[in-house]
């Protein structure tokens, strides 16, 4: 393994830990619902960005993590996070030529599935249904993706990731 994939490699699961410690930070009970899905936007980024070496297992590693660290049930953040890589992954070479408004539209709509998907696991484990302050996250993840990708792609270059 090289130097540059080395540190490449590094800048990826740090990025991913810092966002997994972003996630499960105490925060107060009224701001929980407003939550960004930080490692949602990181592994999209990475998967666009480098998308030979994070991809759906990655994803999937990371939402067992998750699953794991808040006690949700297990392999319901690591399905949607799986589906969510997969298909930035696929995407990877249209996206990425997209000016930031449109990957911000893309990303959201990314969001909005991964959202769908824990909705629905939620439904088959027999769960009520969220109020309508399920969807927050979702906008709130497309508003910092721009701050996001401005971030990842400056660490991913410091790295000699990209």
């Amino acid at each position: 393994m090289s130097e540059a994939v080395r540190r490449g490699t590094w800048a990826v699961w740090s990025s991913l830990l810092i966002a997994l410690f972003l996630t499960i930070l105490p925060m107060p009970a009224w701001m929980d619902d407003f939550r960004p899905p930080w490692v949602v936007l990181t592994l999209i980024f990475w998967s666009l960005a480098l998308p030979e070496r994070v991809g759906v297992f990655s994803a999937f590693a990371a939402g067992l993590t998750l699953d794991v660290t808040t006690g949700a049930l297990l392999g319901h953040h690591a399905l949607g996070f799986s589906v969510v890589a997969y298909l930035a992954v696929e995407l990877h070479q249209r996206v990425r030529t997209f000016p930031l408004w449109q990957q911000t539209l893309f990303v959201w709509l990314l969001l909005l599935v991964e959202r769908l998907l824990y909705l629905w696991v939620l439904g088959a484990a027999g769960q009520p249904t969220p109020s309508l302050i399920y969807w927050v996250p979702t906008f709130l993840g497309a508003a910092l993706w721009p701050w996001v990708f401005v971030v990842l792609r400056d660490l991913a270059r410091r790295a000699g990731a990209l």
